[in-house]
């Protein structure tokens, strides 16, 4: 297995920076690659704990370490002070995930198939729920755009800091809130249909999951320190913006797992599941990953709102909701639609790499 192999990164990039001293490109780009791997396992050992907890508690699961491996990179990116790289990183994980990681489990997936179909009910929810993660990440810039006329800078920013610490809070009600209503309440509604497997047979040990787990997670803590202790010299030396780096690069190998993921999904015709794993986890960086970042900033000393100041963010999570709308109000997609939503990612991802920030 691929992934399997590529765990040798692992080693790899730590004797690059700790033996060799490699200089800081070397060790981004082999540290950001061990990360891929090591999200690919930790997403197993969830999936194997959820085979044995059930739906509910599974979701719970899935909450709590989906977005591991992108919520490590990100803390360790904020505790150096870059909190505008990890704002682009959230950013970049929202457009990311709805646009390249959907567009192309699409487009794989339509191959040798007029379409393919999911229930209009889960498309309904998830519409429902990007609009309001839309209005969420519009109000804070709104806000601020229209107390700065009036108030000065130290003021409006700490009015900054406490909307966004409330916004915060009501996002990660919601979520919960969400996962209550799709996995208890409404669960019928929202149960996939799947044909019986063998997973609960062939279910790894408790123990098993949890230590993959454990030791995952510490090594893509490790990861992600060489990672943002090199991300500033990389930008430098490639002539990027940091700002970039953090929306296409850190972004897409956060959740380059659940790319993977949706593509074997799409050519099983569960584009069902493969709404849930990509705009699905769009919705939980929005609702959870981005207000545990603004709440845990204020404990490091590197205080981050939810104030996206470049217009070209809001336009592109604006861009998200809209075209994911227009993709799942039917309850079908075609190849066609999958193309249409990698040639938006790719008109943002020009806008992103040209932006002087």
């Amino acid at each position: 297995m691929i992934f399997t192999w590529l765990l040798l990164l692992v080693p790899l990039s730590l004797a690059l920076h700790y033996f060799f001293h490699a200089g800081p490109l070397a060790t981004f780009i082999c540290a950001v690659l061990a990360i891929v791997p090591l999200a690919e396992w930790i997403r197993r050992a969830t999936e194997q704990l959820a085979h044995r907890a059930g739906s509910a508690i599974g979701g719970l699961l899935n909450v709590t370490f989906g977005n591991t491996p992108e919520l490590v990179l990100a803390l360790f990116v904020l505790r150096a002070g870059e909190t505008t790289v990890v704002k682009g990183q959230i950013t970049g994980s929202i457009i990311g995930n709805s646009l390249l990681g959907l567009g192309l489990a699409i487009v794989v997936g339509s191959w040798g198939r007029a379409r393919q179909c999911f229930k209009r009910e889960r498309g309904g929810m998830i519409s429902s729920m990007l609009i309001l993660v839309m209005i969420a990440l519009l109000v804070p810039a709104l806000f601020d755009y229209t107390e700065r006329g009036l108030l000065s800078a130290p003021e409006v920013a700490k009015l900054d800091e406490r909307l966004s610490l409330g916004v915060a809070v009501v996002l990660i009600a919601v979520y919960f809130a969400n996962l209550l209503y799709t996995l208890v309440t409404h669960r019928d509604i929202f149960a996939f249909e799947e044909p019986e497997t063998k997973a609960a047979q062939t279910a790894w040990p408790i123990w098993q999951s949890l230590g993959i787990l454990f030791a995952g997670t510490i090594a893509t803590a490790w990861e992600a320190e060489l990672v943002s202790s090199a991300l500033a010299p990389t930008a430098t030396q490639l002539g990027i913006s940091a700002f970039f780096l953090g929306v296409f690069v850190l972004a897409v190998v956060g959740n380059a797992a659940e790319y993977v993921a949706a593509i074997y999904f799409a050519r099983r015709d569960q584009m069902g599941l493969v709404i849930s794993i990509t705009v699905g986890s769009t919705i939980q960086v929005a609702l959870l990953v981005a207000p545990v970042l603004v709440i845990v900033s204020h404990f490091m000393g590197h205080p981050m709102n939810l104030v996206f100041d470049n217009p070209l963010e809001l336009i592109a999570i604006a861009a998200v909701s809209f075209a994911v709308n227009a993709i799942a109000e039917d309850g079908e997609t075609t190849w066609f639609e999958g193309v249409l939503l990698l040639a938006v990612y790719l008109v943002l991802g020009m806008a992103f790499f040209f932006v002087t920030k």
